[in-house]
């Protein structure tokens, strides 16, 4: 009985320490990924986004959205932590920011950075299979 607990508690261990090691070295690569992917999403965007009443294009967006990851990058752990802290409101009026289509057509950057985070994964777990 002895050497059975033994043995499990071995396996047990050893368990752990893969997904200690797994958790401390996938997240941290996937989450790198997937904020490029979304950082390069909405600077390729021809959609106008607004931040405090203000227009930008893509490419000044992605600038400020990839500044406040840099600045929340340790309270960042999973993308939807980057949507909300970098992509989807302004810290200093508390204002969403908001993503004009070419149509005319507005919604929350959070909405738009989401349905963009969904559609990444999507294609991902698709080409896995």
């Amino acid at each position: 009985m002895k050497r059975v607990t033994a043995c499990l508690t071995v396996i047990v261990l050893a368990l752990g320490g893969t997904f200690a090691i797994a958790q401390t070295v996938t997240p941290d690569k996937d989450l790198n990924q997937t904020v490029g992917y979304l950082l390069d999403f909405v600077a390729n965007s021809d959609s106008t986004f607004i931040r405090n009443g203000q227009s930008y294009t893509g490419k000044e967006a992605a600038a400020h959205i990839s500044a406040k990851y840099d600045y929340y990058k340790s309270e960042i752990k999973t993308a939807e932590d980057f949507i909300r802290l970098a992509g989807s409101k302004s810290v200093l009026s508390g204002q969403p920011y908001l993503v004009k289509a070419v149509n005319g057509k507005q919604i929350t950057s959070a909405e738009w950075l989401g349905q963009a985070l969904r559609d990444y994964r999507a294609s991902r777990s698709a080409a896995r299979k």
